[in-house]
């Protein structure tokens, strides 16, 4: 139920200097608050991950919740959270990994996917790739396999999707040298 295409650039704020100095942050907050840029971003990425038949949508903590859970619903399949280390309550599957500003840790129930199931990794931004490549070994961990990843957002020069050369991957709005 896609519309007409919208400007999604310019529903991004850039907030510079955040985390720290010298970081120009992609805030997606303003897309967010646009009911029809929202419902727009959720149709095109259930569009692109629904290509490839998807088992369950895994959505990375905490804006990828955002997007998986809607996706996961219209695609009528079950949505898996990662999060971040010690949030899970249950029994569960780790991998620790370096962030663009230290290290990290995400988890994934035990029971969260079964052996032999396709999922589709969604989450706000892809920039080094690091996130995104610690949900795949999760999922991996776990038996399944990784069909196809998808974003909103890409900062093609980090170069996160060489870490997931395997793996379709898709973006929204990418910001070549900007």
């Amino acid at each position: 139920m896609t519309g007409p295409p919208i400007d999604l650039k310019a529903l991004i704020r850039d907030v510079p200097d955040f985390p720290r100095p010298g970081i120009l942050f992609r805030d997606i907050t303003p897309l967010l608050q646009d009911a029809a840029a929202y419902r727009y971003v959720v149709d095109i990425l259930t569009q692109r991950i629904g290509a490839y038949a998807p088992d369950a949508v895994v959505g990375i903590e905490s804006r990828g919740f955002l997007f998986g859970a809607p996706v996961a619903y219209q695609l009528q399949v079950p949505f898996v959270p990662v999060r971040k280390g010690g949030k899970l309550p249950s029994e569960k599957m780790s991998v620790e990994f370096a962030l663009e500003y230290g290290e990290g840790q995400l988890d994934i129930h035990a029971d969260g996917l079964e052996r032999g199931q396709r999922a589709a990794i969604v989450d706000d931004l892809l920039a080094t790739g690091g996130t995104a490549a610690a949900a795949v070994r999760l999922v991996r961990q776990l038996g399944a396999t990784v069909t196809a990843a998808a974003f909103v957002v890409e900062l093609p020069a980090l170069s996160g999707r060489e870490r997931l050369a395997e793996i379709a991957c898709s973006s929204l709005v990418r910001y070549d040298n900007d």
